[in-house]
């Protein structure tokens, strides 16, 4: 179930703001930098922040779901500075922003346009995880220390819908600080632990046998 309308859109903003001013934070080697994302450097990694939000700011949703989407936004800004994105990131989101005032708590809970998957909320949602993330991923190649804040009980709420839609077996999602978060409707394995570091783990980028977890509870297996 998606976190309450007013604590998602301005999480999203604040979260994007955040992106901004790292992007601007980084220098010409930085910028090139692998990251855990296979094959992508933090500039594929920006770009496809970027892109994301540029898609929804020009209306493009079905280039914004088609398989090739993520590689698309990538190649269409590889070569710009960190500057140029940070730019383009800051431009787009002020469009997105006063697209989501508009929202209200109908449409919040109303269909995602153009055939998205979920609701409205579900994908604004979704928009403040990839972003928390995807930073995180930027600071991770670079050497700097994680900033987990507001994000991270996003990134759980994100988790457990996927998990749930994707046909989990029922867990309650009960970790250290954060309110409870059913699979599948609850009940079942109880897991507990660091909200952090279960979202690396539950996204590939960390040990989810740390949670008595097998791999069935990474949502991009």
């Amino acid at each position: 179930m998606v976190l309450p309308r007013e604590e998602v859109l301005a999480g999203t903003i604040s979260e994007y703001a955040a992106f901004e001013e790292l992007l601007r934070s980084l220098d010409a080697k930085q910028w090139t930098a692998p990251t855990r994302c296979a094959g992508w450097t933090v500039a594929d990694v920006a770009a496809h922040v970027t892109g994301t939000i540029a898609d929804i700011a020009e209306g493009r949703f079905a280039e914004l779901a088609a398989p090739d989407g993520t590689e698309r936004q990538a190649a269409e800004r590889r070569g710009r500075s960190a500057e140029e994105v940070a730019d383009e990131l800051h431009e787009r989101a002020k469009i997105a922003v006063d697209i989501g005032a508009a929202f209200d708590d109908a449409a919040w809970i109303g269909p995602a346009p153009a055939g998205l998957p979920g609701t409205l909320g579900e994908g604004v949602e979704a928009l403040w995880y990839d972003t928390f993330v995807h930073a995180d991923d930027i600071r991770a190649a670079i050497g700097r220390k994680p900033q987990s804040g507001p994000g991270v009980r996003a990134a759980v709420s994100h988790v457990t819908d996927i998990l749930t839609q994707q046909g989990q077996q029922p867990a309650t999602v009960a970790l250290d600080g954060m309110p409870e978060f059913a699979v599948s409707g609850g009940g079942g394995q109880k897991i507990t632990g660091d909200a952090y570091a279960f979202v690396l783990a539950a996204t590939g980028r960390g040990d989810l046998g740390a949670f008595g977890l097998d791999d069935s509870f990474n949502i991009h297996r």
